[in-house]
């Protein structure tokens, strides 16, 4: 039997949305007020989903706690309360948008991953705008 267990998780981060390479005024034109040089910020949600086969011994997919400590210690504590531009070593040369942002969890989260599992990453940057990411 495949099955999909999820494990929800929050974090707070600033950034920026801008490329080096374009003038300020083509940055704000592109991202908005999302390019403001002095930086804002969203209450990110997270939801990690692990997909695989149930083991009969234990009627686990994976134990939870597993994941939840993945997650601390790989996103929450790498991004929480971080300006992702400026202290987060994967942005140093990729736009912190939502999609990039999903995409280094979901990277960060994969290496430390069983294999066997498949992963998808649901990434909230507000309420209503959020990105789905499962590594295709």
């Amino acid at each position: 039997m495949r099955i999909t267990a999820y494990r929800k998780a929050h974090f707070n981060a600033a950034h920026r949305l801008y490329r080096k390479d374009w003038s300020d005024e083509k940055n704000e034109e592109i991202f908005d007020k999302c390019s403001n040089p002095h930086y804002h910020g969203h209450n990110y949600e997270l939801e990690v989903g692990v997909t695989g086969e149930v083991d009969p011994e234990t009627g686990y997919l994976i134990d939870l706690k597993i994941l939840k400590d993945i997650i601390k210690e790989q996103i929450e504590n790498h991004l929480d309360h971080k300006n992702l531009n400026e202290q987060v070593p994967e942005f140093k040369d990729l736009n912190p948008t939502a999609e990039n942002i999903a995409f280094v969890i979901y990277n960060r989260i994969r290496k430390h991953l069983d294999p066997k599992y498949d992963l998808e990453i649901k990434l909230f940057e507000t309420p209503r705008n959020f990105i789905l990411y499962k590594g295709e």
